[in-house]
């Protein structure tokens, strides 16, 4: 073909089929398997269990590569470092997260390509531009990995004692207001800059605090840290950023701490269910947490934490959480009254300790709560709207 006008999808598929595998389609899958020298079956379970659909035994779809791969995951797992129970599990976790990975990449590459018209336009140009971003790709993401690998080994070797499948930790979630409600009010490319906006922020204040994200979901950011401190520090701090950011809305938070259990990068527990719903009572700006944690930053002069009033969840009957915010910290914005409103109400004068007593207090949140249900999301600023 030539290198003029739009390629031909089937043959740049190919081309880049061929960067991308290591070589030409030569195999099928039973003799991948008898070449490897690994059981039939086994490879089988391990091709599915890596998110691969099913291939037919006489379809030419493997490579050298296949050949190798396959026998390099089976000397690992006859090594003992791997316990054949969880062998599945494992395979599964890595095929879930690559493949997330993958598509990002593709998306960015694609993006490059159809933003470039000199690049768009040529198969052999398209065919280079992969060929010398692969080692490049594959570059940075080793040594991501190898970081990765430094920082939880470090932990573990650190405190040999310390079960790292089933530890105390505090949990996190911090969700955008009006997420539903946004997006029905503005179009997919100011929504993915939205998104891009939240991910970025919430990234950068969970490293910042010794934190770590477990996932991003849609406009939810979980995460995990190792004490108290570090997981107050980081909902405050992400609930200030986005409060100063006029292209985020504002957050809510909810936080945990107790026992949970780590498995193949995801958490699972109670705790993580208590969090959750935390942050689906929250209102607009606001952090709410349970008993414990309240208890572990009770101590801490700098936070400021509040009793509130008993709420019913799924799961959950009664449950009693706290508030938190800085210590000294003055209520602001929508809610920046209710404490004067709910003094006066009462007849006492606001600034005074009759401010602060049990029934102001009460009357304050009851104020709050009645407000916060028919909050619309934050209005977008000037300069987003005339987009």
């Amino acid at each position: 073909m030539a290198d003029s006008g739009e390629p031909a999808p089937d043959a740049l598929q190919q081309r880049l089929e061929r960067i991308l595998l290591g070589g030409r389609r030569k195999y099928t899958r039973l003799e991948v398997a008898e070449k490897a020298g690994v059981p039939e079956e086994r490879s089988r379970r391990l091709w599915r269990a890596l998110g691969f659909a099913t291939v037919e035994d006489d379809e030419v779809v493997f490579t050298d590569a296949d050949i190798e791969a396959i026998r390099t995951a089976d000397q690992l797992m006859n090594s003992g470092l791997i316990d054949p129970g969880i062998e599945l599990a494992v395979t599964r976790a890595l095929g879930q997260h690559l493949s997330r990975l993958a598509e990002w990449q593709v998306h960015m590459l694609w993006t490059m390509i159809t933003e470039n018209k000199d690049i768009g336009t040529s198969e052999r140009q398209i065919a280079r531009l992969v060929d010398r971003l692969l080692p490049e790709l594959e570059q940075v993401q080793n040594f991501v990995w190898r970081r990765h690998l430094a920082a939880y080994s470090g932990r573990a070797f650190a405190s040999p004692d310390e079960d790292l499948q089933a530890r105390t930790e505090v949990v996190g979630f911090v969700d955008m207001v009006g997420y539903t409600r946004l997006t029905r009010q503005i179009g997919e490319d100011e929504l993915s800059a939205v998104l891009d906006r939240f991910e970025s922020v919430a990234t950068e204040v969970v490293a910042e605090h010794h934190g770590r994200i477990v996932k991003m979901i849609g406009d939810e950011v979980l995460f995990v840290a190792d004490s108290a401190v570090d997981g107050a520090e980081i909902a405050l701090a992400l609930s200030e950023r986005a409060d100063a950011d006029e292209t985020l809305p504002a957050v809510r938070a909810g936080l945990a701490s107790g026992r949970i259990l780590l498995r193949f990068g995801d958490v699972y527990g109670s705790v993580v269910n208590l969090a959750a719903r935390l942050t689906s009572t929250a209102r607009p700006g606001t952090i709410l947490v349970d008993k414990e944690l309240a208890t572990e930053l009770a101590e801490f002069p700098e936070y400021e934490v509040r009793t509130r009033r008993p709420v019913s969840v799924r799961g959950y009957n009664r449950l009693r959480p706290s508030s938190l915010r800085r210590a000294q910290e003055q209520p602001s914005g929508m809610f920046a009254s209710s404490q004067q409103l709910a003094a006066e109400m009462l007849g006492l004068t606001p600034g005074t300790a009759a401010s602060e007593s049990p029934d102001v207090e009460k009357l304050a949140e009851e104020i709050e709560d009645a407000t916060a249900d028919s909050l619309p999301p934050r209005p977008r600023s000037k300069r987003r709207r005339r987009r």
